[in-house]
């Protein structure tokens, strides 16, 4: 059986692959995070495509790491023999798209196998498969092209190339693999020696300028790297993570195409990034935003494509069997067309961080804000699907209408802060509504907490965030209750669940995991309550659900002991580096801190 925790990640910026730990890449969509998968053996068998470098001896000790604060993978085999390393990275793009492999001898030697499975659309088109130069071989489909250069002879079987080799101490045996347009000339791939040190040189100095220097920075970094792992450098955009249909339960329905940008992570972007000293990154990841929403206010979605793109129409892929099983496997994200109203609030209070962090930023935008601003004045009062993208029956969640609240607020404090226009009065007054509404109708007084939607008794992890975006204060009544709730009647084994599926009618079969950014934001409550000593070791037990290398999925089954969902995913790193730093505000030189660090609020 398959176990998420047993993958690695590489990538270029542009595109990323998982690594299992025994030397075999089962995913790759080449040439962006959202083409089709050349490797697709994660969601199947080898037969849906796979690039294997491993002993021919089974029996085999593995270990495995990356360089330093790189997205260098080592992976180490130990055998009878001797040792080898297996290096396997994605130089960032020059002309063409790379992924090398490298295999170094340690001690001894270790015969070893190398197969090459490619599979187009989605492990279902065998490339045509013909020899290129003296030792490369070239694979051809449709508009596709992909060349390999490897230092020895392949043999060419029904489109997969096969080499059996022998690595003695101190060799280095690379392997490079180039993807172009097949109407192009194949592009020549890169020198594997000068792409390592180049790669190398480009991770460290980006790791370096993280500006974090408190506890479990090691954490920190990684999750950062892994961070700028999922965004698309051409344009700055994020996506949510690498990978589709990786399920929320075992042989589960809940399975998603999660290789999209999504506008609710916008402001934990924004702020994760400006806090660890990564400006940069913070503006060109606004300027995605600004370019992806821009048009009527009216036709602003919760998902866009990497590059902006607006239709992600979902459809299922039949030719895969799903990741154990669990089937469907999407394509594609239909939440693209629901209603989320919690959106311009995230929208909205991005663009208040960047004044307030001092962003590079055109005013000029300010009128388009302005027009989303009066457009959520027509719609705040209307039910939604909501941050959950439930495919049941429409309601009024308690966390859209908070972020309501936080689209007005905001735009109050654009106007009185920074002296933008607009009216502002009548913004106050809305703020002011919403804010009783939601205090009166989404406040259960005989639970003592925040309901998941007007009318409801059920809990709703997104209420955590209320203390997060400033609606309430962490001290207030109903924020302690909400938070005493969930912990009582919303977790297994002290991890966070979203909400109870088998209460709520999402329209899909209950159960999934824990939802690992909910349990990061009920600490994030606990540091905020001042409850540190129960923060720390959440903290710490959240930290040991990563797997060996660092990585963390959207979702953790406590009963399993498994990673669940796509994977890595962006916002539970994200999660993972806001908590570490607000930990580290609230045991440090708080004042000092505070004013150093980016505040939501």
């Amino acid at each position: 059986m398959k176990r998420i925790e047993d993958y690695a990640l590489i990538g270029d910026c542009e595109t990323a692959a998982l690594v299992h730990r025994h030397g075999s890449i089962d995913w790759l969509c080449w040439p962006r995070f959202d083409s089709e998968a050349c490797f697709a053996a994660l969601l199947g068998t080898e037969e849906h495509g796979r690039w294997s470098i491993a002993p021919t001896d089974d029996r085999t000790t593995v270990s495995r790491h990356y360089r330093g604060d790189t997205l260098i993978l080592e992976t180490r085999f130990e055998t009878e023999t001797g040792a080898v390393a297996l290096v396997d990275f994605m130089p960032l793009r020059g002309g063409a798209s790379d992924l090398v492999r490298i295999v170094v001898g340690l001690r001894g030697e270790v015969p070893m196998h190398m197969h090459l499975a490619l599979r187009f659309g989605y492990g279902q088109r065998r490339p045509w498969l013909t020899r290129f130069g003296r030792s490369g071989l070239r694979a051809l489909s449709g508009p596709h092209s992909v060349l390999l250069q490897a230092p020895m002879h392949c043999q060419i079987a029904d489109g997969d190339a096969n080499a059996e080799f022998l690595v003695r101490a101190d060799e280095r045996v690379p392997f490079v693999l180039t993807y172009s347009p097949s109407h192009e000339p194949p592009a020549p791939g890169t020198d594997p020696e000068r792409a390592i040190a180049e790669t190398e040189a480009f991770w460290n100095d980006w790791a370096s300028r993280c500006t974090y220097v408190g506890q479990h920075r090691d954490a920190v970094v990684r999750s950062l790297v892994t961070m700028k792992a999922l965004t698309y450098q051409p344009t700055g955009g994020m996506v949510a993570a690498p990978t589709t249909s990786l399920p929320e339960r075992h042989q589960g329905t809940r399975n998603w195409d999660y290789r999209y940008c999504w506008l609710r992570d916008a402001t934990f972007v924004l702020l994760t990034l400006i806090s660890a000293g990564y400006r940069r990154e913070a503006e060109a990841w606004t300027d995605w935003l600004l370019r992806a929403v821009a048009g009527d206010p009216r036709k602003v979605q919760p998902i866009y494509g990497v590059a902006g793109e607006h239709r992600l129409g979902e459809r299922t892929c039949g030719g895969l069997p799903g990741f154990n099983g669990a089937r469907p496997v999407r394509i594609g994200n239909a939440a693209f067309a629901q209603r989320q109203i919690d959106i311009f609030g995230e929208v909205i209070d991005v663009m208040h961080q960047v004044r307030v962090a001092e962003l590079e930023v055109d005013e000029a935008d300010w009128a388009y804000q302005k027009a989303l601003v009066s457009h959520l004045e027509s719609i705040w009062d209307q039910p939604d699907e909501g941050i959950w993208e439930v495919r049941g029956p429409q309601r009024h969640f308690v966390h859209s209408k908070v972020m309501s609240w936080v689209a007005f607020d905001r735009a109050v404090k654009a106007a009185e802060r920074f002296g933008l226009d607009g009216p502002s009065d009548r913004w106050k007054r809305l703020r002011a509504q919403i804010h009783e509404e939601v205090c009166r109708r989404g406040f259960d007084e005989g639970r003592g907490a925040f309901t998941q939607a007007y009318g409801s008794d059920q809990l709703d992890a997104a209420n955590l965030l209320i203390p997060l975006v400033g609606f309430l204060p962490a001290d207030d009544r109903r924020i302690i209750g909400t938070l005493a709730a969930i912990e009582r009647d919303l977790t297994d084994r002290g991890l966070v669940l979203r909400y109870r599926t088998h209460e709520t009618d999402d329209g899909l079969p209950p159960g999934e995991g824990t939802f690992l950014a909910c349990s990061f934001w009920f600490v994030d409550n606990l540091v905020l309550q001042g409850r540190l000593g129960e923060a720390e070791a959440k903290f710490e037990h959240l930290l040991s659900l990563r797997n060996d290398v660092g990585l963390l999925a959207e979702e953790y089954d406590p009963g399993n002991r498994r990673q669940m969902g796509n994977f890595p995913q962006a916002i539970s790193h994200m999660s993972l580096v806001d908590t570490a730093m607000n930990l580290a505000q609230a045991r440090g030189p708080a004042k000092k801190r505070a004013e150093e660090q980016p505040q939501r609020m």
